[in-house]
C-alpha cells in the first residue's frame, strides 16, 4: 500500500514517477495531516478516490497529466483549507458541483482538458479570491456571463473556452492584475474594448473565434511594455498589419486568417512567428534577417514571391523553417549554411530552382521537404548519411533530379519517409532501412526486378513503385510480409505472372493498385481476408476470370476497378445478397461480360443510394501516415477520354459497364442510386427504352448510353437533371422529337447523332409539322459557356453536408489530352471553397502558471 505507515506525512511529491502499476485507490490511505500532494504526469490509471478531496489539512492538490485517471468531484464535504486544485489533462467526468463555492481559500483552479460537462455552477462566481482560473477544454453547456468573471479582481491568469455574453464596447471590465488571458473558442465576433485597459498582460490568446474585419488601432497598444505572446490564429481577420512594436514580444501566431499586404516583421526578441494560411504578398523583407532569436518561422500558404533574402543565414538560431505553397523562386541562399541548428526545412510547392542542398551543414536536420519545385541536377544520394545523419523525413518529389540508384542506398539510414517520386532517377530499386514506413519512387525510370528483400522492411505502411519499368513477377512475400502495410501501388510497370494467392488473415491493406501491368491468371480469392480494403484497381491486365462477387463481402470496399481484362460470362448475383454495401466507384468496362445487366447487383449498392454526410471526414480519400499524406487516384472514362482523378472524392459515385456484351433493358433500379455522378453503359447490346427513373438522379454529371440498340423516345425527365454536364445518346435507335426542356436544350447534335428516328433541334432533321428548319446546332457537346455556369451552380451546394461531395464531383481531374481553361478555373474555385468548409482547427491548451 502507498505510504500507509507515514501517519505524520505533510508533503508528498511524486511528479514524473512512473506509477502505471499503482492503483490510485492507494491515495485513500494518505495521512489526515497531509497538506501538499503533487503527482503530476505519473501515468496513473483507474479511479482517483474522492476521499482525498476531504483530507482536513490539504491545501495543495495537483494530479494533472494523468490522462487515463478518472474521477468525479465531490458534491459535499470538501476540505476547507484547499488553496490550489489542478486536474489538468485528467479524465474526470461529470459536472462541477455547487459545493465548489464553499472553497473560500481557493486561489488556483485548473480544470483544463478534463471533459467536464453541464452548466458552470453560479456558486463558482463567489470564489472572489481566485487568482488563476483555467476552464478550457471541457464540454460545458450554456453561456457564461462575463460580468461574473469580472468580479474576480485578483485574477492573474484566466483561460476559458466557453461562449461568453459580454459587451464589446464597454471599458468597465477591469482586471488590474491580469497577466494571462485566453478567450479562445469563445465565439467572439469583435475585439472586446476592455482589452485596452490591460497593462500587465504577458499572454493574450483570442484564437479560434469568429472575429472579422481589420484589427482596430487601439489593439496595437495593449500591454505595450509587457506582452510576450499573442495568438490571433483561426479567425476571419483581414487588412494590412502595421509594424509590431511590442518590446518583449517573443511569440506571435497570425495564421489561418485573411490578412493581406506585406509581411509584418516582429521585434528582434521573437523566437516564434506563425503567419501561414493568409494572403500576405510581396517579397520576404530582408529585415527578417535581424531576428537573431527566431527559432520557428512558418509562412506557408501565402502569396509571397521573389528570392529568399541572401542574409537568411543570419538567423543562426533557426530550428524550423516552413515556406511551402508560395511563389518563391531562385536559388537557396548559401548563407543558410550558418543555420547549424536547423531541424526542419520545408520548402515544398514553390518555384525554387537550384541543385540539391548538399552544401548545408545541418547535422540536426530531421525533416527535408523540397517537393514540387524546380530543383534539378544529379544527386549523390550515397552521401546522405554523411551530410544529414539525423535525417528521417526526405521528400524531394516532383522536381527534375537525376541520379543512379543502387540497391544498398538507404539500407543503413534511419529514414522513415522516402519520397523520390516524379523525378528522373534511374537504376535499380533501393532496399530500405528497417525504420522506413513510407516509400515512394513512383514515376521515375527505375528498372529490374522487385527484390524479395524489400519484405525485410517490416515497418512499411506505404509502398508506391508505380510508373516505372520494373519487370518480372511479384514477390510472394509482398502480400503477407507486414500487417502494417496499408498501401501497395505497383501501377504502370511490366510486371507479369499471376497475382500471389497468399494474402493473409492479418492483411491490413487499404489500397491495392496493380493496374496497367501484364498479370494473368485468376483473381486471388485470398483478397477476401483484407477486411480493411477500400481501393482495389486491377485494370488493364490479362486476368481471366468471372465477376468476383466474393469481393462484395469486403465491407469497406469503396472503389473496384477491373477494366480491360478478360473477365467474362454472366454476372450471377443472387437476389437478396448483401454485397458491396459501401461501393462508390465500379468500373468493369472493356471485358467480355454478357447477358442482362446485373439488376441484383445494382439493388445492393447502398453506398450509391444516399449521399453520405461528409462533414467531419476528409473530403478526399487521402490517408495520412505519421503526417505524410498518400493520395488515392484512379482513371475513369468520360467524353471518350481517359481522365485521371488524381484525388478521389470520398463520395464520388461512378458506374462504368461500357464495352461489354450486356443485353436486355436498362434496369429501372438504377434510378434508386440517387448519389450517382457518372454512368457509362455505352458500347453494349442494350435494348428497350431509357427508363424514366434516370430522371431521379439529381446529382448525375455525365451519362453515356451511346452505341447500343436503345429504342423509344428520350424521357423529358432527363431535362430536370440540372447537374448534367455531358450527355451521349448517339448511335442507338431512339425516335421522336428531342425534348428541348431545361438541361436537354444545352447539348449539341453530337449527343444525338446516329439515331435515324430522332428529329428536331439540335439535329438538322426537322420533325413533321415543323414550320421552319431548326437553328444551327450548339458548338460542342460540352460547351464552354453553359457548363462553366454548371461549376458555379455547384459551389452553392458546398455548404451543405448532403451535397458536399457532389458539389465538386469532378474536381481535381487532370485531362490527359486537354485541359479546358473554363474547366480548370471551375476546379480551382471549387477546391478553395471546399477546403474552407472542411477546415477544422484543433484547440490547443494554454499553460502559463507554474512554468
Amino acid at each position: 500500500m502507498l505510504v500507509q505507515n507515514l501517519t505524520a506525512l505533510r508533503k508528498l511529491v511524486l511528479d514524473g514517477v512512473n506509477m502505471s502499476m499503482v492503483s490510485p485507490k492507494s491515495f485513500a490511505n494518505l495521512s489526515s495531516s497531509l497538506t501538499y500532494l503533487s503527482a503530476r504526469w505519473c501515468s496513473l490509471r483507474g479511479v482517483f478516490p474522492g476521499t482525498v478531496f476531504r483530507l482536513p489539512s490539504l491545501t495543495y492538490l495537483d494530479i494533472s497529466g494523468n490522462e487515463e485517471m478518472s474521477g468525479i468531484l465531490p458534491k459535499s464535504n470538501w476540505t476547507g483549507p484547499l488553496e490550489s486544485l489542478s486536474l489538468r489533462f485528467t479524465n474526470f467526468s461529470g459536472e462541477i458541483p455547487d459545493s465548489i463555492g464553499n472553497l473560500k481559500s481557493l486561489t488556483v483552479l485548473d480544470l483544463t482538458g478534463c471533459g467536464l460537462t453541464g452548466l458552470i455552477p453560479s456558486s463558482m462566481w463567489n470564489l472572489k479570491q481566485l487568482q488563476i482560473l483555467y476552464l478550457d477544454g471541457n464540454n460545458f453547456i450554456g453561456v457564461v456571463e462575463f460580468e461574473n468573471i469580472a468580479k474576480f479582481k485578483d485574477l492573474r491568469e484566466l483561460v476559458v473556452s466557453q461562449e461568453l455574453n459580454l459587451s464589446y464596447d464597454t471599458p468597465l471590465y477591469t482586471f488590474p492584475k491580469l497577466e494571462v488571458l485566453g478567450l479562445g473558442y469563445c465565439n467572439l465576433t469583435e475585439f472586446p474594448y476592455f482589452l485596452s485597459s490591460l497593462k500587465r498582460l504577458l499572454l493574450l490568446d483570442l484564437s479560434l473565434n469568429r472575429i472579422s474585419g481589420e484589427i482596430p488601432r487601439w489593439f496595437w497598444g495593449i500591454s505595450h511594455d509587457t506582452l510576450e505572446e499573442l495568438h490571433l490564429s483561426y479567425n476571419l481577420l483581414e487588412g494590412v498589419i502595421p509594424q509590431l512594436h511590442w518590446k518583449r514580444l517573443s511569440y506571435i501566431s497570425l495564421d489561418n486568417n485573411l490578412f493581406q499586404g506585406p509581411l509584418p516583421i516582429p521585434p528582434s526578441s521573437t523566437y516564434g512567428f506563425l503567419a501561414y494560411n493568409n494572403s500576405f504578398t510581396g517579397e520576404i523583407p530582408s529585415l527578417i534577417c535581424q531576428l537573431s532569436s527566431l527559432q520557428y518561422l512558418e509562412l506557408s500558404n501565402n502569396n509571397l514571391f521573389g528570392n529568399m533574402p541572401s542574409c537568411f543565414g543570419n538567423i543562426t538560431n533557426l530550428i524550423h523553417l516552413e515556406l511551402s505553397n508560395n511563389k518563391l523562386e531562385g536559388p537557396l541562399p548559401r548563407s543558410l549554411v550558418k543555420c547549424v541548428k536547423l531541424s526542419s526545412l520545408i520548402l515544398d510547392h514553390n518555384e525554387f530552382g537550384d541543385i540539391f542542398p548538399h552544401w548545408l551543414e545541418a547535422s540536426q536536420l530531421f525533416r527535408l521537404n523540397l517537393q514540387s519545385n524546380k530543383f534539378h541536377g544529379r544527386i549523390n544520394l550515397t552521401d546522405f548519411g554523411l551530410s544529414f545523419p539525423a535525417l528521417q523525413y526526405l521528400v524531394i518529389s516532383n522536381n527534375n533530379f537525376t541520379g543512379w540508384l543502387h540497391a544498398e542506398l538507404f539500407s543503413n539510414t534511419s529514414l522513415g519517409v522516402i519520397d523520390l517520386s516524379n523525378n528522373e532517377f534511374g537504376g535499380l530499386l533501393p532496399l530500405l532501412s528497417p525504420a522506413t514506413f513510407y516509400y515512394s519512387v513512383a514515376s521515375n525510370k527505375l528498372t529490374g526486378k522487385i527484390p524479395s528483400l524489400i519484405c525485410n522492411a517490416t515497418e512499411l505502411q506505404v509502398t508506391n513503385l508505380s510508373n516505372n519499368s520494373f519487370i518480372g513477377s511479384l514477390p510472394r512475400c509482398l502480400t503477407n510480409f507486414s500487417t502494417d502495410l496499408s498501401v501497395l501501388n505497383l501501377r504502370m510497370n511490366y510486371l507479369e505472372g499471376t497475382i500471389p494467392q497468399s494474402f493473409s488473415s492479418r492483411c491490413g491493406l487499404m489500397t491495392l493498385d496493380l493496374s496497367r501491368n501484364l498479370f494473368e491468371g485468376t483473381l486471388p480469392q485470398s483478397l477476401v481476408k483484407c477486411g480493411y480494403l477500400e481501393v482495389l484497381d486491377l485494370s488493364d491486365n490479362q486476368i481471366e476470370d468471372t465477376f468476383p462477387r466474393w469481393l462484395g463481402t469486403l465491407l469497406e470496399l469503396k472503389v473496384l476497378i477491373l477494366r480491360s481484362n478478360n473477365l467474362k460470362d454472366i454476372m450471377d448475383i443472387p437476389m437478396g445478397a448483401h454485397l458491396f454495401p459501401r461501393l462508390h466507384i465500379l468500373d468493369i468496362s472493356n471485358n467480355n461480360f454478357s447477358d442482362p445487366l446485373p439488376a441484383n447487383l445494382i439493388t445492393n449498392l447502398k453506398g450509391m443510394m444516399i449521399s453520405e454526410n461528409g462533414q467531419g471526414e476528409s473530403l478526399y480519400m487521402t490517408r495520412s501516415f505519421n503526417s505524410t499524406p498518400y493520395e488515392n487516384s484512379v482513371a475513369v472514362t468520360m467524353k471518350g477520354l481517359e481522365i485521371e482523378l488524381v484525388k478521389i472524392l470520398n463520395f464520388l459515385t461512378i458506374i462504368d459497364l461500357s464495352h461489354n456484351s450486356f443485353q436486355g433493358n436498362i434496369p429501372e433500379a438504377i434510378g434508386n442510386l440517387h448519389s450517382l455522378v457518372g454512368l457509362n453503359l455505352s458500347h453494349n447490346n442494350l435494348t428497350g427504352s431509357i427508363p424514366s427513373t434516370l430522371g431521379n438522379l439529381n446529382d448525375l454529371g455525365w451519362l453515356d448510353l451511346s452505341s447500343n440498340k436503345i429504342r423509344g423516345a428520350i424521357p423529358r425527365k432527363l431535362g430536370d437533371l440540372a447537374s448534367l454536364g455531358y450527355l451521349n445518346l448517339s448511335n442507338n435507335q431512339l425516335t421522336g422529337r428531342i425534348p428541348q426542356d431545361k438541361q436537354l436544350g444545352t447539348f449539341s447534335s453530337g449527343s444525338f447523332n446516329g439515331n435515324l428516328g430522332l428529329c428536331g433541334t439540335p439535329l438538322l432533321k426537322a420533325c413533321p409539322g415543323d414550320a421552319q428548319p431548326p437553328p444551327s446546332p450548339v458548338s460542342s457537346t460540352f460547351d464552354r459557356k453553359g457548363h462553366e455556369s454548371w461549376f458555379k451552380q455547384k459551389t452553392i451546394w458546398i455548404g451543405y453536408a448532403s451535397g458536399i461531395a457532389i458539389g465538386i464531383s469532378i474536381a481535381y481531374i487532370a485531362f490527359e489530352m486537354e485541359k479546358p481553361k473554363w474547366f480548370m478555373r471551375g476546379v480551382r474555385m471549387l477546391e478553395r471553397r471546399a477546403a474552407k468548409w472542411t477546415e477544422k482547427p484543433k484547440r490547443k491548451a494554454i499553460k502559463f502558471h507554474g512554468q
